[in-house]
């Protein structure tokens, strides 16, 4: 039913500055910039390996611009929502509805690039609020070619630049809701559900199309009332941590020292400002054992 996580997209209020900042953090160019007049949003998309990035912006009057707005006023700044990539998304609906998820019938949707006049087509289907605990979620259909979207042009050398999307972070204070939900309802492949009791943390990875959807529920004698998920952050892959630092560091981020990783062979480090209110690790997968 879903083969990939498409896109995440973050919701910014300046397009052109936040456009701005993920070119220095990605050290990548732009592979889309597009207006939806009609919806009232503006987008910039980065294509990476696995996965694009789309940061929204309200622009005009429109649906998407208004809702956009109001999670700005709310939240500020961060992760909006996750597009999960499907082959069908009539046979996709069916599916959602099988499972009790009450999908909006699928729409059609088009885009354009504002500088070279290229157009994408695709179709969608909306998860309700109510079925999704809380988190904006919808399935895409591509109807138009794979290379519609470019790749994310390289700035200087790529050992130091971002080359995919290893994981997106979910919170959740029902860890057996959220199992239920990505797992039983939406099809993806559990890969591992163990708790850490150091960490004060039950961590479910859930894979489809070579990207981890890692929801976190927190452990502990004072749990806190089921009110839903919550998107959280994203961790990028790099080829070596060190040149990452040392670019981030000479273009004006703020990042942590290098450090190893949880799992035993990779390296990481924090940035902890200019990614648009997202929670950013960065992460130096090693060699496989």
């Amino acid at each position: 039913m879903l083969t990939a996580l498409d896109h995440v997209i973050v919701a910014v209020r300046d397009l052109e500055a936040a456009t701005a900042r993920t070119v220095r953090l990605l050290s990548r160019t732009p592979s889309w910039r597009g207006e939806h007049p009609a919806e009232g949003t503006a987008n910039t998309l980065f294509r990476v390996a696995n996965t694009y990035l789309e940061l929204i912006a309200p622009l005009g009057d429109g649906p998407g611009g208004r809702s956009v707005e109001a999670l700005l006023e709310s939240r500020g700044e961060g992760l909006l929502g996750l597009a999960f990539q499907t082959a069908d998304a009539e046979a996709c609906h069916a599916a959602f509805a099988e499972a009790g998820l009450d999908p909006d019938p699928p729409t059609n949707g088009l885009g354009r690039d504002v500088e070279s006049g290229a157009f994408r087509e695709w179709r969608r289907v909306n998860l309700p609020l109510e079925r999704t605990r809380g988190v904006f979620l919808f399935a895409i259909e591509h109807r138009s070619p794979p290379d519609a979207l470019p790749p994310a042009g390289w700035l200087g050398s790529e050992e130091s630049g971002v080359e995919a999307l290893d994981h997106v972070v979910v919170n959740t204070a029902d860890g057996d809701a959220a199992r239920a939900f990505y797992g039983e309802k939406l099809g993806l492949r559990l890969a591992l559900d163990r708790s850490f009791p150091k960490w004060k943390a039950r961590m479910l990875f859930f894979r489809v199309g070579g990207v981890t959807v890692e929801v976190v529920a927190r452990l502990g004698d004072e749990l806190p009332q089921d009110d839903g998920d919550r998107l959280f952050g994203l961790c990028w892959q790099v080829s070596d941590a060190d040149a990452t630092r040392a670019r981030l560091i000479d273009t004006g981020f703020d990042v942590s020292d290098v450090r190893a990783g949880r799992k035993p062979g990779t390296r990481v480090l924090t940035v902890r400002d200019g990614t648009c209110g997202v929670p950013t690790l960065l992460l130096e997968p090693g060699v496989p054992a």
